[in-house]
C-alpha cells in the first residue's frame, strides 16, 4: 500500500496594491482569500486562475504563501 502524500499547506490570496513597487495592500478588508491547498501544484493552479482573471487591473496581485514552512520552519 502506498504511503499518503505529505501535506504541505499553501495559502493563496490577493488584493489591490497601493503601488506596483511594493506589497502594501490598499484595503486589507478587501483581501481575496482564495483558499488553503494541500500542495503547491493545486495552489499554483488556483493562483494562476485568479491572476489571469484580474489581468486588466495592474494593481491587483495574488500570492502563494508556503504555510507549511511557517508551521514547521526546521523541516527541510
Amino acid at each position: 500500500m502506498a504511503e499518503p502524500e505529505k501535506q504541505l499547506l499553501h495559502l493563496v490570496f490577493g488584493g489591490e496594491l497601493e503601488n506596483l513597487e511594493g506589497v502594501t495592500f490598499r484595503d486589507l478588508s478587501n483581501l481575496d482569500i482564495v483558499g488553503v491547498y494541500p500542495n503547491y501544484a493545486l495552489a499554483h493552479r488556483a493562483w494562476k486562475a485568479k491572476a489571469q482573471g484580474t489581468v486588466d487591473n495592474a494593481q491587483m496581485r495574488y500570492f502563494i504563501v508556503h504555510l507549511h514552512r511557517l508551521m514547521d520552519p526546521d523541516a527541510k
